[in-house]
């Protein structure tokens, strides 16, 4: 799977089309935000993703109630390998997720890849199927409180759900 420096070069704008459209996933998640989470997904997808099992309309029903019950939730994307052939690209992302749960309040972490299938259509990437892979899980009662962080010298700002989160108005979303 090793490509040469002349193959990555031809693929350049596809493979970045294919991070954004990574990146667009973990923000519709963080800020609950469904037409982003909708938007790195074509209208067929599927996904069989950590209890979520069907198409992309699917995930969101089972998706979206659970976000509304966290109180903070930040997802990292790493590691991502990408093979492509023509309009498809095999694609394994590592990911890394903390999510802070209300009633109970619980701190979940939870390490993987998502293994998807990437289609190209009409000049643009989108997720055709997902499946996640669980390398490494933990709970914990144990939250960080951040209004008791040690470094805290000043009112902080928390990251929030659409609309509220600032950084609508600073990317102009």
């Amino acid at each position: 799977m090793i490509r040469t420096v002349s193959q990555i070069q031809s693929e350049f704008a596809d493979r970045e089309a294919i991070r954004d459209c990574l990146y667009r996933y973990s923000r519709g998640i963080d800020r609950c935000d469904m037409e982003i989470l909708r938007s790195a997904y074509w209208p067929d997808a599927l996904d069989d993703h950590t209890g979520a099992e069907g198409g992309i309309e699917d995930f969101v029903a089972w998706a979206e109630p659970r976000l509304r019950r966290m109180q903070h939730t930040v997802h990292m994307i790493g590691n991502i390998l990408i093979k492509m052939e023509g309009h498809i690209a095999a694609v394994e992302s590592y990911v890394w997720s903390a999510s802070v749960t209300s009633h109970p309040t619980r701190e979940i972490v939870t390490a993987g890849r998502y293994l998807d299938r990437f289609e190209r259509r009409m000049e643009e990437w989108r997720i055709a199927a997902r499946s996640f892979v669980h390398d490494w899980f933990h709970e914990s009662a144990e939250t960080g409180d951040l209004s008791a962080a040690p470094s805290r010298t000043k009112t902080i700002e928390v990251g929030a759900f659409r609309p509220h989160d600032r950084s609508y108005t600073w990317l102009g979303l």
